[in-house]
């Protein structure tokens, strides 16, 4: 659990030391940082997803089986939608030759369906499988757990995060 900070008592330069009861917690925070609420907020939040034990996104991955990019694609995509491959690389930041690797190894495992665009022969549109829809849930709710820090807040406390975070995304 991270220590309690005086942010108002350190001056905009200065740097802080996110500490847990192992120590400090990666060397890039001890660089000087700008600090305003905004850098705060971020670089608290960064803390929670960084260093979190076991890493939440690739121990997931694991648990079902699967490359954390495989994980991100079936977290992506919607049950009863289809989306071109073209769409789902630019959404993993990857290139369109990779995204056929990870639609292989899923179609393999009947998690996703290669379909033919009636529009276009030359795009394949990738869709869930009732077996991937199922995945693709198990998913979601283990990766809306939220960390243990975020769960030990109070209640009036995760609300008024949530309250906040929704008003930044939306």
């Amino acid at each position: 659990m991270l220590e309690s900070i005086n942010y108002l008592s350190l001056s905009t330069f200065e740097c802080i030391d996110y500490r847990s009861s192992s120590g400090i917690m990666g060397g890039a925070m001890s660089t000087p940082t700008r600090v305003d609420p905004a850098t705060e907020a971020w670089s608290l939040a960064l803390g929670i997803v960084f260093f979190e034990k076991p890493p939440r996104f690739p121990a997931i991955a694991a648990e079902f089986d699967l490359s954390p990019m495989a994980l991100k694609l079936l977290y992506m995509l919607e049950p009863s939608t289809e989306s071109p491959m073209s769409v789902l690389a630019e959404s993993l930041f990857c290139d369109a030759s990779n995204v056929t690797g990870i639609v292989d190894r899923l179609e393999a495992r009947d998690l996703i369906e290669r379909r033919d665009n009636p529009r276009d022969r030359r795009v394949k549109l990738i869709a869930l499988t009732d077996d991937g829809a199922v995945m693709h849930e198990r998913i979601r709710e283990r990766l809306h757990e939220p960390p243990a820090q975020i769960a030990a807040l109070s209640g009036e406390d995760q609300r008024a995060l949530r309250d906040i975070l929704r008003r930044a995304v939306g």
